[in-house]
């Protein structure tokens, strides 16, 4: 597999497309192509997402996701939402696009590639919400996280990403990371279960090498099956989720503020 290291913001004259793809036999490389100093989750790249997903090519075994940006993600585009609401005062375009972020979510979940996050830089809201989904995740030493929802006002709803977030770390530290807003460092992400791996940024590569080479061996069908029983039994301990909610609640919200 060929090494993508940390990779400068493209230039001015490069394509906007919200995502660049690359595939390797089995694997396919997904990074998010962010503006040179914006390197937040916008509609078009949420849509572009969701759309490689719902028709993701059958001989895709793994996909890799990581960015192009200097940070994998850092978090939603407040902007777009206070422009929505602004279009539609009534919530009914904020709702739509926070409906949006769901659907990427559980298409990520559901997805019958083995999906791999790579991340490097910051990981901020809906950033790590969106890591949250991967099935693997490998992040550099140097990775910076953060949950700064209610720090600026919000509910921490995007995606409907908080029961994916406790399944993974368990509800104490997601509660005192939510409330604080703290910052936290790749080892105790490592420590929380957010990461599987660490590693220097420059031998990144090399752990989504070894992760990848024995997936693409493995029977295909053990492996998708074994991926949604264990998104089952994850599922099963958010029997009460109201993630379907969090549009409304992420609306109401807006809403008042206007």
């Amino acid at each position: 597999m060929s090494h993508v290291n940390e990779a400068p913001t493209p230039p001015a004259t490069a394509s906007r497309e919200p995502i660049r793809t690359e595939q390797e036999g089995g694997v396919l490389h997904v990074r998010l192509n962010p503006s040179r100093h914006d390197d937040t989750l916008s509609i078009a790249v949420v849509e572009a997402l969701t759309d490689l997903l719902d028709d993701l090519n059958p001989d895709v075994r793994v996909l890799v996701l990581s960015s192009l940006g200097e940070d994998f993600c850092t978090g939603a585009d407040r902007r777009e939402y206070s422009a929505a609401l602004a279009m539609d005062p009534t919530g009914a375009a904020l709702r739509r696009i926070a409906d949006k972020a769901h659907r990427l979510c559980q298409a990520l979940e559901s997805t019958h590639a083995i999906t791999i996050g790579r991340l490097h830089g910051g990981v901020l809201g809906a950033g790590l919400a969106l890591a949250a989904y991967c099935d693997l995740r490998a992040g550099a030493v140097t990775c910076r996280f953060r949950m700064p929802e209610v720090g600026v006002g919000l509910p921490p709803a995007w995606g409907g990403a908080m029961g994916r977030l406790i399944s993974e770390a368990g509800v104490a530290r997601i509660r005192e990371l939510m409330l604080t807003c703290d910052q936290f460092d790749a080892p105790t992400a490592h420590r929380l279960g957010l990461l599987h791996q660490t590693a220097a940024l420059d031998q990144l590569d090399d752990v989504i090498a070894r992760w990848t080479r024995p997936l693409l061996r493995r029977s295909h069908e053990s492996l998708v099956l074994t991926k949604r029983m264990l998104a089952g039994y994850a599922r099963a301990d958010r029997t009460a989720d109201v993630a379907l909610l969090d549009s409304h609640l992420l609306t109401s919200h807006f809403t008042q503020l206007g």
